[in-house]
């Protein structure tokens, strides 16, 4: 088994006054974004606790020897490692998706959890989302979606939260069938969704959807700072720094929440409105700045 140890850091996780045995927090996935959200996670803890950062090898499973206390898991790969390790201490899976969640949602330890399990999705409600449409938008309610199958989840939670909102949902399984969807939304369509899936995940697809809404003059909307720079109108995003300080509070959470175990996930919240300008202004829309805008959505919360 090889890992890295680095125990160089500390972490400080009170609760009532007493202080935590500690945080250990592992990382299989060396992206830039798992890699701030831990450099936000350290820059936010007390300088007397421990706080114990361990690099998993590729397909490392066996944690037995850290120091007990909080675990935190940041991105899939850490999450599906500390799962399958037992013990009681409790654990906080951070930086997943959607749709990660979903495909862990089947593994006994979420099944049936012998510890308190914390679960912190790192994409905002699609209430949000709605939000800033509505926001930017007000007048306009017909929202074009392209999901996959693998989007049933997400596609649920947008259409419980846009009551009194006409969601177009169309249904593509392959990129060929994109670009007919693509044609049958924007007829019916004031602006266009990407979600955070397979779709939203392809840098071809997204791009697919973008050139669509620049054809027909609709506004593209996303999950990602990405879509926004690429040529999307705005995005509710949650940035490393704000996954780490609600990461910090979940375990904080668990702490103090007894032993009794059990499964509790969060969606990331608060979050932060991005709007690309230039954008905005082909289209012949004055909007408010990015900090009005996260007020107004965060109000809506």
């Amino acid at each position: 088994m090889q890992r890295a140890l680095v125990a160089v850091f500390c972490a400080a996780w009170l609760c009532g006054g007493a202080q935590a045995a500690g945080l250990t927090v592992l990382m299989a996935d060396e992206t830039a974004a798992h890699a701030e959200f831990v450099r936000q996670l350290r820059d936010a803890q007390d300088a007397d606790s421990r706080f114990d950062l361990i690099h998993l090898a590729a397909g490392e499973s066996s944690l037995d020897e850290h120091a007990p206390g909080i675990t935190m898991a940041v991105g899939m790969s850490a999450a599906r490692s500390a799962i399958e390790r037992p013990g009681q201490d409790p654990l906080v899976l951070a930086m997943l998706s959607r749709l990660d969640y979903e495909s862990l949602k089947a593994t006994a330890a979420l099944r049936r959890p012998e510890r308190q399990i914390g679960v912190l999705l790192r994409e905002p409600a699609m209430a949000d989302q709605l939000a800033l449409i509505d926001a930017l938008l007000p007048a306009k309610r017909r929202v074009g979606v392209v999901a996959t199958a693998e989007s049933e989840p997400i596609v649920s939670e947008l259409l419980r939260a846009g009551q009194g909102w006409d969601l177009q949902v169309e249904y593509a399984p392959d990129a060929k069938s994109l670009a007919v969807v693509l044609r049958l939304l924007v007829s019916r369509s004031d602006a266009l969704l990407v979600l955070p899936d397979k779709i939203g995940d392809s840098q071809a697809a997204t791009l697919a959807v973008l050139r669509a809404g620049a054809s027909a003059g609709l506004p593209v909307f996303g999950t990602s700072d990405g879509l926004v720079r690429s040529g999307g109108l705005g995005a509710v995003v949650a940035t490393p720094g704000q996954l780490a300080r609600q990461a910090h509070s979940l375990g904080r959470k668990l702490e103090a929440s007894g032993t009794a175990p059990g499964v509790r996930v969060e969606v990331a919240a608060p979050a932060t409105v991005r709007v690309n300008t230039t954008v905005a202004r082909g289209l012949g829309l004055r909007l408010p700045d990015e900090r009005e805008l996260t007020a107004r959505v965060s109000a809506l919360r």
